[in-house]
């Protein structure tokens, strides 16, 4: 897959934290597509997020995939997670990072072209509420890079 949005993730895919090295690890294409229908109607992600998907869809040093041992399980489980609470968003959404069980979530709607905006979702008292957060996935994306070098940077001065 050619990148085109994220070429900031595609040359950050390994870091060192105290020794330790955390890489970015894809899904297979073939997951990306299955994802697809299960999750968008069988219609194309945004160019943007099947790019974070081929580059670190099975981890990303740069967001939190909770327990989740899938996209799919991470999907389905804030999905029914909103359900459990009678909530539910109106627009197609695809989930980029869970917090404490659930809320507060990071996603992007679907419906909003190849590089949409990301927004925080907080399910406060079962009542949803959505901030948009950056004007794009991937200066979203960048944004969380440039915080991540600033940290290592730090660390190796002290």
């Amino acid at each position: 897959m050619e990148i085109e949005y994220l070429t900031d993730l595609q040359n950050f895919s390994s870091m060192d934290y105290s020794g330790n090295t955390i890489t970015n690890k894809p899904i297979p294409v073939e997951e990306i597509l299955e994802l697809e229908k299960q999750f968008n109607n069988g219609d194309m992600f945004p160019k943007a997020l099947r790019e974070l998907l081929f580059l670190a869809g099975n981890s990303c040093k740069l967001l939190d995939y909770s327990i989740f041992n899938s996209q799919k399980e991470l999907q389905e489980f804030i999905i029914e997670d909103l359900k459990e609470d009678g909530l539910k968003m109106e627009r197609p959404y695809y989930v980029l990072e869970v917090y404490d069980g659930g809320s507060p979530f990071y996603f992007v709607y679907l419906d909003e072209g190849d590089n949409p905006a990301v927004y925080v979702a907080k399910n406060e008292y079962e009542e949803l509420e959505i901030i948009k957060i950056k004007d794009s996935l991937s200066v979203f994306l960048s944004h969380l890079i440039q915080c991540d070098k600033e940290e290592i940077e730090r660390r190796n001065r002290n």
